[in-house]
């Protein structure tokens, strides 16, 4: 009588558990991944400590934009640098040439980018709240608000950086490439300023970008109602955010499907 083999997830599972494993083992990747928020996190804390609206300091504020950027630097920067370096290692064409399902390659890859991204919200927050007097939320609705946040950005972030993969050439020129796309992000997205401080036409670009609409989420979450009045619509525009989440979820499915590359042509 044969034996069942496993399903997509199953394996995906445990393609998760051996991706994590892989994580850990790479010091100056955990390092970097985890400590440097907690670095910019300081140095932005320190300089701008003044308060830019009634109880709302600029740490309380800054926190928000920094966990929306974990979602982009662990999902779609990480994926992004590391698939490359696994293409040009022959490993991808190796996965491919097994049994595995390709979904559960993907599956594994989603995993060690929520565990990743989860120990940096952490971090964060014991941070802010332990030296920079950030205030945690305390209605429900707002923890349900960030919890659908964490998921939905980090599955979107992942998908777009298997889908922006396959623009490096090769895996020389990957951190070159996509790590000077998220840091303009951060910049035009209201991560280190005030979003509505920066130009019009910024606006209008991180408008166009799923990380402006995780910010504006995240600050929905972490700021008081009345700082609302001080977004572009003067409202939190949470049903907008999600919506156009989702569009990028479509999207970058879409291209994933279509670009991914197993191996270097």
């Amino acid at each position: 009588m044969n034996k069942k083999l496993p399903g997509a997830l199953a394996i995906g599972v445990k393609r998760g558990g051996l991706e994590i494993k892989q994580f850990f083992r790479q010091k100056e990747s955990v390092v970097f991944t985890l400590l440097f928020p907690l670095i910019l996190l300081a140095i932005f804390g320190s300089v701008f400590s003044e308060t830019i609206a009634p109880g709302v300091t600029f740490s309380q504020y800054f926190v928000a934009g920094m966990i929306a950027s974990a979602l982009v630097n662990t999902g779609f920067q990480q994926i992004a640098i590391f698939i490359p370096i696994e293409r040009d290692l022959g490993a991808l064409k190796r996965l491919r040439g097994t049994p595995m399902p390709a979904a559960s390659y993907f599956i594994g890859k989603a995993i060690v980018v929520i565990v990743s991204m989860v120990l940096q919200v952490v971090l964060l927050l014991i941070a802010g709240v332990a030296f920079f007097g950030v205030e945690l939320p305390t209605a429900i609705d707002k923890w349900m608000i960030f919890a659908a946040l964490l998921i939905s950005g980090s599955v979107v972030s992942t998908i777009l950086g298997v889908a922006f993969s396959s623009v490096p050439k090769n895996a020389r020129g990957a951190s070159a490439i996509v790590s000077p796309v998220v840091i303009i992000l951060q910049f035009f997205s209201g991560v280190f300023f005030i979003f509505t401080d920066l130009p019009a036409w910024m606006q209008q670009v991180a408008a166009i970008f799923p990380l402006k609409w995780l910010t504006q989420g995240m600050r929905s979450v972490f700021l008081p109602e009345e700082f609302a009045m001080r977004e572009i619509a003067s409202n939190w525009e949470t049903g907008r955010t999600f919506a156009i989440i989702g569009i990028w979820l479509v999207v970058g499915t879409f291209l994933a499907i279509r670009t991914f590359k197993w191996d270097r042509e």
